[in-house]
């Protein structure tokens, strides 16, 4: 993956805020009183600003406020870290049930552009006309130039019935256009399973709170169907809640560590197999490529170490931190970086992604081929 895609990739019909955090849960409350070297000088600077500048009525505390955040959170140089205004915070409260109100389509900062990675099939963005690659100039004739990629996702997110017009610049086409997109309410099935003569093709598309009980109805249509093996596709997931990641690992595991935490104290947690109604024993594929990002990379590191999958694809995106939202006292919020993820065997995420087994050219349904191909091989 190139260096240049520091940014996760999020799903627009999700919330950024939630819908990728992926970490020890999800808390909500208020950020505890911290260190305070330094803050004598932050302080220093607001009295000066209120006391001596020529326009003084003109001063609004709120502004200022926000910008002393932001310049903070900037020089935190962290892709994953931002701040959130009251509004947006709120929005961002969203529910994780696997339907929200949007346009269907992720998206990521590819060459410091935004970018669309994929617009999900029969979305509103599909049908739209947005291709993968395709770049976003524009948010209802915004310059999205200098624009994060959680502001971005929040300003394209919005209720059904409502449009967003989207300035695009296709691949290879000299033209942008102007595409109007009607917001909808878009079911998000998490797993689709499909039969490939004996094998059954699982492909994970994010991991949602429903990820797990929708695994488990696909495993048990699996083995009514008498299947071989299993490729479990992570190509192109974006990851999700982690709770839902540990018990999809748990459908492939009996036992042991899925992942491992590390706090900003130097602390590891390790994170544990999870008792399952449904765990396969069947030989398993996964496939991965540079999209495959965060939960999909701790999923798929899992099963690498314990010897209990063959990955095959590409590299991995990288994206390995564990990140909360924080709200302020003023309904606003901090989008933080808080740990990094470790592998079962020790092997860092972050910035280094997982490396396959066996490197593969091949993309589509000429990879998933491939797979069924070496799992009639291995028997």
């Amino acid at each position: 993956m190139s260096n240049t895609m520091k940014i996760i990739l999020v799903i627009l019909t999700f919330i950024a805020i939630i819908a990728l955090s992926f970490g020890t849960g999800y808390n909500m409350g208020r950020s505890p009183a911290a260190g305070s070297e330094g803050l004598a000088v932050v302080e220093e600077a607001w009295n000066i600003i209120f006391r001596d500048y020529v326009d003084r009525d003109q001063l609004e505390t709120g502004e200022i406020s926000k910008g002393a955040i932001e310049g903070m959170i900037e020089a935190l140089d962290d892709p994953y870290s931002s701040y959130i205004d009251a509004e947006t915070y709120e929005i961002g409260m969203s529910s994780l049930e696997g339907e929200i109100e949007g346009i269907g389509a992720q998206v990521g900062m590819r060459e410091e552009k935004l970018t669309i990675i994929s617009p999900i099939p029969d979305s509103p963005a599909a049908q739209a006309g947005l291709r993968a690659d395709d770049v976003i100039l524009e948010i209802d004739s915004e310059s999205t130039v200098d624009m994060s990629l959680v502001e971005a996702v929040l300003k394209i997110r919005g209720p059904k019935g409502s449009t967003v017009r989207l300035l695009i610049q296709h691949k290879d086409e000299a033209e942008a256009v102007e595409i109007a997109i009607v917001r909808a309410t878009i079911e998000l099935p998490s797993v689709v399973l499909a039969m490939k003569e004996d094998f059954a093709h699982l492909r994970l598309t994010h991991f949602s709170r429903r990820t797990a009980s929708e695994l488990a109805t696909a495993l048990q249509d699996i083995e009514q169907a008498k299947a071989k093996g299993i490729i479990l596709d992570l190509r192109g997931n974006p990851g999700g809640i982690l709770e839902s990641v540990i018990e999809v690992a748990s459908c492939f595991l009996k036992e042991g560590v899925v992942v491992k935490v590390v706090d900003n104290k130097g602390g590891a947690a390790s994170l544990e197999v999870k008792p399952q109604e449904v765990v396969s024993g069947l030989p398993v594929v996964v496939l991965v490529n540079g999209y495959s990002a965060s939960g999909s990379e701790v999923l798929a590191g899992a099963l690498q170490d314990y010897g209990r999958a063959t990955v095959a694809g590409n590299q991995t995106f990288g994206k390995g931190s564990v990140n909360v939202p924080r709200e302020l006292q003023d309904g606003s919020g901090i989008y933080i970086t808080t740990a990094r993820w470790l592998t079962p065997g020790g092997r860092l995420i972050e910035g280094e992604g997982i490396k396959p087994d066996i490197e593969l050219e091949l993309e589509g349904e000429e990879a998933v081929q491939w797979a069924i191909d070496y799992l009639e091989g291995q028997e």
